[in-house]
C-alpha cells in the first residue's frame, strides 16, 4: 500500500470518543494550534526575582508620562507596584492608632498587642514604629497577625523568643493596619448575624450560613498616569505615580466606600463605580445592581448636580454587576445573567443604558474581555461572544472544560489575550482544585481550541513590555519581597512568556493524542512498520508513541514509540491491531516542535 498521510484536522477536539476522533486532536498539553499546526507552546522566565504576599487576583501595566513602565498587581493580601523590575508595597493604610505600652510577653514567639477597638482579623498586616525594644525583641517590623483574641487585644510572632515576660510595655509608638485581607475563595461567614433571625439556639453563633465571602478581587485601572485600585465590595484608592514607590495607595476622597468594581470611561474621563452604595460612605447601603459614576475629570465628586456630570443608573437584570469592560463607543456590563451596554450620551443625562442579551451572564470579574469592540467571555456553562449581537461561540473542549470546572472557584478564572497566536486564553480551577490549575484555550482567528494544565493566576499581552506577563501561585511558598515577620505561606510568581523553551529553567512537558486511525471499515487487522515524521523548527528529541487496539472498548494490546531528531529519516516500528492512536510527547529541556504531516508504512494484515 501507499505511504498513509497522517495530518488531524487542527484543534482539540473533546467532544468526541477516540474512535469517533478519527481525523482529529482529542488530547492535549502546552501544544497550541496556529496557521493550522500544532506545536509545542514557548517558555517562559521570571519576570521579577521576589515573590509576593498572597494570590494574584489581576494586573494592570503603563508607562508614566516619563517613560516609566509599572505594573500594578493586587493579590487577597496586598497591593503591589512593579517599577522596572521590583515590586513595592502600596497596600493602603486604614487606620493609624497611637499606643502606649500596648505589648505584653511570656518568654515566647508570641506576643499580645493591646488595641481597644483596633478592628483588626486574623492575617491581616499591621507595622509597629518608633517603640522601644521589650524583652530583647525589636517590635518596629511590619507583622502578619497570627489570631484575635477579641476586639481589644491580638497576638502577632516574633522571629525569636522574649528573654522574659513583661504584661504593658514597649512605650509609646503607631500601629499602622493595612486594609484588611479577603478569602482566597469564596467561603461562607459563620458567627453571629450570618443566618436567618431565630435560626439557632438563643446565644449561640451559627453553625450555618446565608453569608458568602466572596475571594478577593481588584479592578486596577488609570486615570491619566495614576492608578486606580478597587477592592471588590470595599473601598476605592489611587496610588500617585508622582509621589513615588515609597508611598501607598490612598483612599479616594468622596468615592464610594463599597462598590464590586470600578473603571475609567474614555474618552470622556468619568470614574465608574459598578454594584456601589445608594448612599456614599454607608457600606449597608451597597446596591449590587447600582452604577455610579463622578463627575467628568473629577474623581473626588459623585453627587449630581446642575453644574456637573456626576450621576447613577441601576441595571434591572439579574442579581449583582459582575464584570465591565471598555469597549468601542461603550462600556459593557455583564451581570450573573445578562449582557447591558452603557454609553456616554453627554449632559443631562451623562450616561444611558441597554440591554443587550439574557441568560449570558459572565462567571467571574475577570473572565472576560474586548478585542477591537469584540467581547468573548466565559459563562457558567459556555463560552460567548459579542459583536453586535449576543451569540454562543462553539467549543470543542466545552464538555470537558464545564464538567470539570471547580465552581466554587471558578469566580476566580481570568480571561488573557495573546496577541502574538491570536488568543485568548481562560484560566481556571478544575474539579479537586481550588485554585487555577488549568487553562483553555480559543484562536479567534482560526477558531479552534487548546487545553493544558498552565496554572496562571493572571495575564497582561505585550503591550506595555515587550511580552506577555502572567502570575503563577505557589500555596506553600512564603514571599521573599518583604520581611514580615509571622508570615504564612502563599505567594505569587510573576513569569515573562513566550520566550525560550521551557518552563524557567525546567523541562516543560508538551503532549498532542489523536483519535483512532483505521483501514477500511476497520474490520481488518494493521500492521505499522515505520514512520516518516515532517517536523518544523524541532530542537531536541521528539516522541511519538503509538498505542494499538483491536476494538474501541478494549484495552491497549501494544504500545510502540518512535523517537526522533531532526535528523531522523524514518523510525520502524512494527505494531499491530485494529486500529491505533497517535501521542507526540516531548518531556525534556531545549525542545521546540511543530508538527506538519506524517506518513505511516501501513499494510492491511488480516481480519484474525
Amino acid at each position: 500500500m501507499p505511504l498513509v498521510n497522517f495530518r488531524p484536522a487542527p484543534g482539540i477536539n473533546k467532544e468526541v470518543t477516540d474512535y469517533t476522533g478519527e481525523g482529529k486532536w482529542t488530547d492535549g498539553d502546552n501544544v497550541r494550534f496556529f496557521q493550522g499546526l500544532p506545536q509545542k507552546i514557548k517558555g517562559w522566565e521570571k519576570f521579577i526575582s521576589t515573590t509576593l504576599v498572597g494570590v494574584a487576583r489581576d494586573q494592570h501595566a503603563w508607562v508614566a508620562l516619563d517613560g516609566t513602565r509599572y505594573n500594578a498587581v493586587g493579590t487577597d493580601r496586598k497591593l503591589y507596584v512593579i517599577e522596572e523590575g521590583l515590586a513595592y508595597d502600596i497596600t493602603p493604610i486604614r487606620e493609624t492608632q497611637a499606643l502606649t505600652n500596648p505589648f505584653t510577653t511570656n518568654a515566647t514567639v508570641s506576643v499580645v498587642v493591646t488595641d481597644t477597638s483596633h478592628g483588626a482579623q486574623k492575617g491581616d498586616f499591621v507595622t509597629f514604629d518608633s517603640f522601644s525594644a521589650i524583652d530583647g525583641l525589636d517590635m518596629n517590623k511590619e507583622f502578619e497577625i497570627t489570631s484575635v483574641a477579641n476586639s481589644d487585644a491580638y497576638v502577632v510572632t516574633h522571629t525569636s523568643a522574649a528573654s522574659g515576660s513583661t504584661s504593658g510595655g514597649g512605650g509609646t509608638g503607631n500601629a499602622k493596619y493595612q486594609i484588611s485581607i479577603g478569602p482566597e475563595i469564596s467561603t461562607s461567614a459563620f458567627g453571629w448575624g450570618t443566618d436567618t433571625w431565630g435560626a439557632g439556639g438563643w446565644g449561640s453563633p451559627s453553625t450555618t450560613s446565608n453569608v458568602t465571602l466572596e475571594a478577593r478581587q481588584w479592578s486596577l485601572d488609570n486615570f491619566g498616569e495614576d492608578l486606580i485600585a478597587t477592592v471588590l465590595n470595599g473601598g476605592a484608592f489611587q496610588w500617585d505615580t508622582s509621589s513615588g514607590v515609597s508611598t501607598r495607595a490612598t483612599a479616594i476622597s468622596g468615592a464610594p466606600t463599597a462598590s464590586r468594581l470600578s473603571l475609567v470611561s474614555t474618552p470622556d474621563r468619568h470614574l465608574v463605580f459598578m454594584g456601589t452604595e445608594n448612599t456614599i460612605g454607608t457600606t449597608g447601603s451597597q446596591d449590587d445592581l447600582l452604577i455610579r459614576f463622578s463627575d467628568q475629570e473629577n474623581i473626588t465628586t459623585y453627587q449630581p448636580t446642575a453644574e456637573n456630570t456626576a450621576g447613577s443608573l441601576r441595571i434591572a437584570d439579574g442579581s449583582r454587576i459582575v464584570a465591565a469592560e471598555r469597549s468601542r463607543g461603550q462600556i459593557l456590563v455583564w451581570t450573573d445573567t445578562s449582557l447591558h451596554s452603557m454609553q456616554f450620551i453627554g449632559p443631562p443625562f451623562t450616561f444611558g443604558l441597554r440591554q443587550l442579551g439574557q441568560n449570558c451572564g459572565i462567571i467571574g470579574i475577570h473572565a472576560g474581555l474586548d478585542l477591537n469592540g469584540v467581547a468573548y467571555w466565559m459563562s457558567q456553562d459556555s463560552f460567548f461572544l459579542f459583536d453586535g449581537t449576543v451569540k454562543k461561540l462553539p467549543c470543542t473542549v466545552e464538555q470537558f472544560v464545564f464538567n470539570n470546572i471547580n465552581i466554587t472557584g471558578a469566580e476566580n478564572a481570568f480571561a488573557g489575550h495573546n496577541g502574538e497566536f491570536n488568543e485568548i486564553m481562560w484560566f481556571y480551577p478544575r474539579t479537586g482544585s481550588d485554585t487555577i490549575n488549568a487553562v483553555v484555550a480559543y484562536n479567534y482567528l482560526e477558531q479552534t481550541w487548546w487545553i493544558g494544565t498552565l496554572d496562571r493566576t493572571t495575564w497582561i499581552d505585550r503591550e506595555v513590555y515587550e511580552n506577555p506577563v502572567a502570575s503563577d501561585y505557589l500555596p506553600t511558598t512564603t514571599a521573599n519581597n518583604e520581611t514580615i515577620l509571622g508570615l504564612t505561606d502563599g505567594a505569587t510568581q510573576m513569569f515573562l512568556h513566550e520566550t525560550g523553551n521551557d518552563a524557567d529553567g525546567e523541562a516543560m512537558i508538551a503532549f498532542v493524542k489523536s483519535g483512532s486511525v483505521e483501514i477500511g471499515d476497520g474490520n481488518d487487522m494493521l500492521f505499522v512498520q515505520k514512520l516518516i515524521p515532517d517536523v518544523q523548527n524541532q530542537e531536541g528529541t521528539l516522541n511519538a508513541k503509538l498505542e494499538f487496539k483491536n476494538y474501541p472498548n478494549t484495552s491497549t494490546s501494544t504500545i510502540k514509540t518512535a523517537t526522533f531528531t531532526d535528523a531522523t529519516e524514518f523510525v520502524s516500528l512494527r505494531g499491530r491491531g485494529r486500529e491505533f492512536t497517535v501521542n507526540v510527547v516531548s518531556n525534556t529541556t531545549g525542545t521546540a516542535w511543530r508538527l506538519g504531516t506524517q506518513r505511516f508504512d501501513i499494510q492491511p494484515d488480516g481480519r484474525r
